[in-house]
């Protein structure tokens, strides 16, 4: 089965230092990691399959694409950067592991690549707990209004009770 990635390269390269030169394959498993570890639990697994299937047949409606956009890919972007920045100066060849290096940069120190991996997770919480308020506001409204139609429906077999001249069984 195909899998459904809620954020593309543009979107990590547009917000995130990851330089545009970057090759694809070396982050794209931390984007789905991120994806699995992280928005998979806040979402819940009905939510984030539906999600999914909507972006796999290119069937996403206008409230899907407001929940990706502005609560969902800021999550995950940050998310995949945290999952994705410790590893990032290795790969594994042939001759084994090894640790990139450039003849005009340093490398980042590991209290350095620390602190950008807290500060993407900081990002990231910081959009998760946006989620969580949203979602909460959006159950508070949606039982508020399921109170309210069971109350406007409630009054509606009262009156029609009376009118026909009998008692509220219910």
């Amino acid at each position: 089965m195909a899998t459904a990635l809620f954020i593309n390269r543009t979107d990590l390269v547009k917000n995130t230092i990851i330089n545009g030169n970057v090759d694809t394959d070396t982050f794209l498993q931390f984007v789905n990691l991120a994806q699995i570890q992280h928005l998979q639990i806040y979402l819940g697994t009905a939510l984030y399959d539906q999600i999914s299937n909507a972006i796999l047949a290119n069937t996403i409606s206008a409230d899907l694409d407001d929940l990706l956009k502005n609560y969902l890919q800021p999550m995950l972007i940050h998310f995949s950067m945290v999952d994705y920045l410790p590893f990032s100066s290795f790969t594994i060849s042939q001759g084994g592991l090894q640790k990139h290096s450039s003849e005009n940069a340093q490398q980042a120190t590991k209290d350095e690549v620390d602190f950008l991996v807290q500060k993407h997770r900081n990002f990231a919480e910081f959009y998760t707990r946006r989620f969580i308020k949203m979602k909460k506001e959006y159950i508070i409204k949606a039982v508020n209004l399921n109170k309210l139609i069971n109350y406007v429906l409630k009054k509606e077999t009262v009156k029609k009770v009376k009118s026909n001249g009998k008692r509220n069984i219910r």
